[in-house]
């Protein structure tokens, strides 16, 4: 059965370069998967999705995410995912490409959100991943922190949070560290 499936497939290609057409790559199913939940994204306004490299490549993709309240109100963060071919027995890959004074994002992008790690199961899919994102910036955790200076801040003092939020955000430095404007 397996053979007539693999001749099927030879005289298919063999037919299409005769005509003159290049040969359709086969979609991986994680590629099945990530296009059926790209078609059903339903993101907030405040969130966009593109594709730099072209609607060819789904497997990497950003997402803008622009927080309509909280700290994080008027500023612009860009997330870059990379998905596995196995996706969605693997999470995608993701990492904030925007310079943030946050509890849960450290200095180089490395993002701290559960369903990234432990709790990713297949059935999630990268509109929740989206919506977790973006609530991090409607409600940043202390309590599961990469950037633990800024966790510690926000625990003992939200006001000086804020403020350090709003330097950083206007590009200004917090502490020893530069950020770049991001409002």
């Amino acid at each position: 059965m397996i053979r007539l499936f693999k001749v099927k497939e030879k005289q298919r290609e063999l037919a299409e370069s005769a005509n003159g057409k290049t040969p359709i790559k086969k979609q991986s199913a994680g590629e099945l998967r990530l296009h059926k939940d790209i078609s059903e994204l339903n993101l907030p306004k405040s969130c966009s999705i593109s594709f730099p490299s072209g609607k060819d490549d789904l497997m990497n993709f950003e997402v803008t995410i622009r927080p309509d309240e909280g700290y994080y109100l008027g500023g612009t963060f860009l997330f870059s995912f990379q998905v596995s071919p196995i996706y969605p027995h693997e999470a995608p890959k993701v990492k904030c490409k925007t310079k943030v004074y946050h509890p849960n994002i450290d200095l180089e992008g490395n993002v701290c959100l559960n369903i990234l790690r432990e709790d990713w199961k297949p059935v999630l899919n990268i509109n929740t991943i989206i919506y977790g994102l973006f609530h991090l910036y409607t409600e940043p955790n202390s309590e599961d922190p990469l950037n633990h200076d800024a966790a510690a801040v926000l625990r003992d003092h939200p006001k000086l949070f804020e403020s350090n939020v709003r330097r950083a955000m206007a590009g200004g430095y917090v502490g020893q560290t530069l950020f770049p404007r991001c409002i």
